[in-house]
């Protein structure tokens, strides 16, 4: 790949993130098969996947549709167990537990019933604290993240983006350092998904929470992430990681930069020899 010298931008990252020793989070060598219910017949949809993340640390994971992304958060999350490998975070094996991450799905799954408020605290009001201190705290973050004035409306009075930022905040407010985005913007329109990338851009690189993203658009990968994992097609295996060497904070306008564009039509030359084997 010409202009771009991977070597150098590893060196680069590592410097960067040398103060991050901590793991937040390690796979090493994760296997998973469905059975398909049909004769016994089984699907195998993850091989062998190793990736870490360390803490602070923001990447990225792309790949063919159906490469297994989602399974692979389902395995994170603790909500199915591998076929084989094991899975820590910070530090301790994990494999199969749940509780040990904060999760933002595709969709806002804000609860109807329920005031933007009162969804942000969710998963703090098991924590046993009192709601006058939880509903101050949501306050605050609700203000940071625009929403000051909403606090006590309904999910339906609110935008697509505005849901995904209280979603967002739901997940910032949960007691657990590792987040798991699940191509969180997917569903919205192309203006409200290049502000939301702005916006959490501004909220990462202000908070630096260790953070799991799974997209499919690498432009988005590359303009947030500092590292990006490529998947292959199913089963999945990681064929690359890419260190991203821009440095922060970063701009859109990184977009139009010539390294950019050739580190997008490498993972774009990628990905389309996996979509090639489908």
């Amino acid at each position: 790949m010409n202009g771009i010298p991977l070597e150098q931008s590893t060196q680069t990252q590592s410097m960067a993130v040398s103060h991050h020793s901590e793991m937040a989070l390690q796979l090493s060598e994760v296997s998973k098969s469905f059975s398909n219910g049909q004769g016994g017949t089984s699907v195998h949809v993850l091989d062998q996947i190793s990736l870490d993340v360390k803490k602070g640390e923001f990447v990225s994971i792309i790949g063919p549709s159906g490469s297994g992304k989602s399974t692979l958060f389902h395995l994170i999350g603790g909500l199915i167990k591998p076929d084989q490998g094991t899975i820590s975070i910070h530090d301790q094996i994990v494999t199969g537990e749940t509780g040990h991450v904060s999760y933002m799905p595709q969709q806002p799954a804000l609860f109807p019933w329920r005031t933007i408020q009162d969804n942000v605290i969710l998963a703090q009001e098991l924590t046993g604290r009192s709601k006058k201190e939880l509903r101050s705290e949501a306050a605050s973050w609700l203000e940071k993240a625009g929403l000051k004035g909403y606090e006590n409306a309904y999910p339906h009075m609110l935008s697509g983006g505005m849901q995904q930022r209280a979603a967002f905040v739901r997940a910032m407010m949960s007691p657990h350092e590792l987040m798991l985005l699940d191509e969180p913007f997917s569903a919205l329109d192309a203006l409200t998904r290049s502000e939301m990338q702005r916006w959490l851009l501004a909220q990462w690189e202000e908070y630096r929470r260790s953070v799991l993203f799974v997209t499919h658009s690498i432009e988005e990968a590359l303009l947030l992430s500092d590292s990006i994992y490529v998947l292959s097609h199913r089963p999945a295996r990681v064929i690359e990681r890419v260190q991203v060497p821009f440095p922060r904070p970063r701009r859109e306008e990184l977009t139009r930069s010539t390294e950019f564009v050739e580190l997008k039509h490498h993972l774009s030359s990628l990905l389309k020899q996996e979509q090639g084997q489908g």
